[in-house]
């Protein structure tokens, strides 16, 4: 017996208050198709037409034209029929015909990334009929060479040949435009429109050996293939990666009955946002033009005008225009066509009170009649994200929670940080482009060398890639710049917890240390030339670029308070100095996740000592070098624990191995040799003898204090009596010591028995004690694996994902940018693993280190300080964990804020 399957809808139809679809299902039709039967359903005037879905792309892209064709001819006739219906006209009629436009539309906003053709069904014949039934042969023959144009440059490829080059049709126009001497496209004769159409179609001959489509079908079809492929185009791919948007989602397309805004001086179009998308200020504000259709309006050929006249009078006031003039030249929507703006108005009211967030909306005006082409949630500032949430809110339109969750967190980053000024950066020449490692503004002269980065008042240090020995000269610097390196190098993730701008990974850039130059594409910019970073979109610009101090509102205070009242899960941070520590309480940081003890003795003063320690050959020698770095570690810690009063701070002992505290410079090394009276071969042998073939999984982390005993008991005195010398001052301080890349729980026991011995030896000695708990880093898989085991004896787990993620996946993190830009190109990978927590593999390893550790120890405290600790979907993921808190650095604590509040109430939903 046959089994009937049921055929899923791929083409969803809307119009005339009726609609397939709904807003729910921007998954399935995208976010414009989705509105567009939303709009349809509640009355808003919404040309007819219907959405081909994002599963179709993916049919398309998997099963290729021919089949995509076959699955959606049918229910595509079916629904052209359907808007000739209801447009009283005909798809290809030569007397009364329909025009449609194909627009693109994926489940989130894209604005500019992907393809769109108006005007689609002109020919030769319909351009006649067109001209006959409007009686307006001006609109006919123009709505045609704006097809041509359209078509050609989307579908049939006409793009210029090289970024030298013109556009092929805006050539043409422009020869017109000067054979005629006129400088507008609106002053074109109708005979100017005819020869434009035909020497359009001409160039399409010659550049792609085929005549011009004439059959409106097959224009239909290749519109639709277009978009379709523009979805894998370069620009909507860079905007994917961007913001993380997965390459399999595709897009779907909108084919709508075409509304005219050039049929004359009572047609028009615009676009239009419910509330100030860049300050959030409720007001109504937007641009329009007469006689134009929509592309006119963001394509800059022409002047657009202000929607209502409060926003022209604030134009008039910028532009220097006196109020006659404006109202003469420049009025309004409001003053020019006052029925329809208020008609206008009246939609855009019922639009957000009906989405409950700011709208962004285009328009066409035609022969009167007003029609709504699209809204959408409406892209703003990180400032205007804010202000409008907490707006919304006190306005009884949404709720707390609802507040929360219209916020996206990686927004915040834009309150936190430098910016440059807009309008200088229009000006501004862009020389290469790097990662976005930390974000931010600097502007400084060239430095190449750490140790040189005070030279300048304000310097840019340029490295190849930079080393723990750079901190200070780091630190000094107002932006890095590194040729390699990924987010997560070192220069990126020292960086981040400075909050200091910084592009890593510029490959463009040629760093000759001898010279001390840098040559980008030929040019070559030498020590003490400027240069500026702009840390949020990773651009090097030549020169000075002016900046500015972002502005923390009030509403930003009140939306931080709203995420602690809904927040379960803690946020902490990760800091190395009491500068640092005071930037994240300042920022809502709730302890501290990680402090690095090494960053504390890379300054010049220390690393003498350091040095000191490494080159002794007996206990004894090594004890009497980090006698002079005790007092040195004791004050770090104070100035820490004194920051963070009242909280509890996790301290991780000596991690990296030594031979990143020994010099490998000939004349450092021979520096160092008088300093201490050996011979330079001595510090030769020396530094020869702590070299590692692969120092990751070398002599490091607990294997250190386990060989050299007498370093984990320096660190822990410096920890316990810093503790207690706060505690005489009357400041509460909670220290917790961390053992870090332990593998095995014999590991643990061994730097724990010393820990406990050290603090117990000074609690006598003071005759006072203090609390205090000592815990481990989970950061080798063998640990997660061991987790039940381990917690019999630690107090605290955190997890270390940095290390974690290099050793589970077995990539360097240090490397992985070699190979890691074509996994991501080719899909291997969706997304680098070593900024966004991989959740399948290395997250089970969290999970599984979690649930282990608790089955021993119910209590057991859990967090997370690796670089994920500030990334959003690793956020929520450490809270559906059930992890106690997340660390990340100061600047990221905000958002870390943001997203556990946001966890906790989409889990309560």
């Amino acid at each position: 017996m046959e089994v009937l399957q049921e055929v899923k809808p791929r083409v969803f139809k809307f119009g005339d208050k009726h609609a397939d679809g709904n807003s729910a299902m921007k998954n399935l039709l995208g976010g414009k198709g989705a509105n567009l039967a939303e709009m349809s359903s509640i009355g808003i005037p919404v040309p007819p037409g219907f959405t081909i879905t994002t599963e179709v792309c993916t049919e398309y892209n998997s099963l290729g034209k021919d089949t995509a064709i076959n699955l959606i001819q049918r229910e595509v006739e079916e629904s052209i029929a359907n808007i000739e219906n209801l447009m009283g006209t005909k798809f290809g009629d030569k007397e009364n015909p329909l025009l449609v436009s194909v627009r693109s539309g994926a489940r989130v906003s894209m604005p500019g990334m992907m393809d769109t053709v108006l005007n689609l069904g002109m020919n030769d014949e319909v351009v006649l009929g067109l001209a006959k039934k409007t009686k307006n042969d001006h609109f006919a023959w123009d709505s045609y060479r704006r097809f041509i144009q359209m078509y050609g440059s989307v579908v049939l490829g006409m793009k210029p040949a090289s970024k030298e080059d013109i556009d092929p049709f805006e050539e043409i126009m422009e020869n017109l435009k000067e054979k005629r001497g006129i400088e507008l496209d609106t002053e074109f004769t109708i005979e100017d429109l005819k020869d434009l159409v035909f020497d359009f179609k001409d160039a399409v001959k010659k550049r792609t050996g085929h005549d011009f489509p004439t059959n409106p079908w097959n224009q239909l079809w290749g519109a639709v293939m277009a978009v379709f492929n523009s979805w894998n185009g370069d620009r909507a791919v860079y905007y994917r990666n961007m913001h993380g948007y997965p390459a399999d989602w595709g897009t779907a397309v909108n084919v709508q009955a075409m509304v005219y805004g050039n049929m004359g001086d009572n047609s028009g179009t615009g676009v239009c946002f419910t509330r100030d998308a860049g300050t959030g200020e409720n007001v109504f504000n937007g641009e329009y033009l007469i006689n134009a259709q929509g592309e006119d309006v963001v394509a800059g050929v022409r002047t657009p005008q202000q929607i209502t006249k409060l926003g022209s009078q604030r134009w008039a006031e910028l532009a220097k225009v006196k109020e006659e003039e404006r109202l003469e030249k420049y009025p309004s929507l409001e003053e020019l066509m006052p029925s329809i703006f208020n008609e206008l108005n009246s939609y855009q009211n019922t639009l957000e009170k009906h989405y409950r967030d700011m709208q962004d909306m285009e328009f066409t005006i035609q022969n009167g009649k007003l029609w709504i082409l699209q809204t959408r949630n409406g892209k703003r500032t990180g400032a205007a994200m804010v202000k409008i949430a907490m707006d919304l809110l006190k306005e009884g339109m949404i709720d707390e929670k609802e507040a929360l969750l219209l916020v996206e967190s990686n927004k915040l980053e834009e309150l936190l940080h430098p910016i440059f000024d807009s309008k200088a950066l229009k000006k501004a020449n862009v020389i290469a482009q790097g990662l976005p490692a930390s974000p931010g503004a600097a502007t400084g002269k060239i430095v190449f060398f750490a140790d040189e980065a005070d030279k300048y008042k304000s310097s840019i240090l340029v490295r190849i890639e930079t080393s723990p020995e750079d901190l200070e000269g780091m630190n000094i610097a107002k932006g890095i710049l590194t040729a390699r390196g990924g987010m997560t190098s070192h220069a990126a993730v020292v960086a981040r917890g400075m909050g200091k701008c910084c592009i890593s990974g510029a490959g463009a850039l040629k760093i000759n240390y001898k010279t001390r130059t840098l040559t980008v594409n030929e040019h070559e910019y030498h020590e003490g030339d400027w240069i500026s970073l702009n840390g949020s979109t990773g651009n090097i610009i030549e020169g000075k670029v002016a900046t500015m101090e972002p502005e923390l509102s009030g509403e930003f205070a009140e939306l931080m308070k709203l995420s602690d009242k809904y927040s379960v899960m803690k946020v902490r941070t990760n800091a190395d100095s009491p500068k640092d520590a005071k930037v994240a309480r300042s920022f809502g940081a709730q302890g501290i996740g990680l402090t690095r003890t090494e960053h504390m003795f890379f300054e010049l003063d220390r690393i003498k000592a350091m040095r000191e320690m490494i080159l002794a050959e007996t206990v004894k020698g090594r004890k009497q070098a980090l006698e002079g770095l005790l007092p040195m570690q004791r004050e770090d810690f104070e100035g820490i624990f004194e920051a963070m009063e009242g909280f509890a701070v996790t301290i991780r002992l000596l991690d990296p191995p030594l031979h990143e505290f020994v010099p490998h410079q000939l004349a450092t090394q021979k520096d160092l040799a008088d300093e201490m009276h050996i011979s330079l071969q001595a510090v030769k042998n020396k530094v020869a003898e702590l070299a590692e073939f692969n120092p990751m999984l070398g002599h490091r982390g607990c294997r250190l204090g386990n060989t050299y005993p007498e370093i984990t008991e320096m660190q822990t005195r410096a920890i316990i009596e810093a503790a207690l010398n706060l505690k005489e001052r009357g400041i509460i301080c909670k220290p917790e010591i961390m053992v870090p890349l332990i593998g095995t729980v014999k590991e643990f026991e061994f730097q724990e028995k010393i820990i406990r011995a050290t603090a117990k030896a000074i609690f006598k000695e003071r005759n006072d004690k203090i609390d205090y708990s000592v815990g481990t880093m989970i950061e080798i898989p063998r640990a997660a694996l061991m987790a039940d085991l381990i917690a019999e004896k630690a107090d605290f787990f955190s997890f270390g994902t940095n290390d974690l993620t290099q050793m589970t996946f077995g990539y360097s993190r240090d490397d992985a940018g070699k190979f890691l830009p074509t996994y991501l190109k080719k899909g291997i990978l969706k997304v680098d693993p070593f900024e966004v927590l991989d959740q399948e593999g290395v997250g089970q390893l969290v999970k599984m280190g979690t649930e282990r550790g608790r089955s021993t120890k119910p209590n057991l405290k859990v967090g997370i300080c690796g670089e994920h600790g500030g990334e959003p979907s690793s956020v929520e993921f450490c809270y559906h964990v059930g992890m106690d808190y997340v660390s990340c650095s100061p600047y990221r604590v905000p958002i870390a804020r943001l997203v556990s509040a946001q966890a906790t109430i989409k889990s309560i939903k």
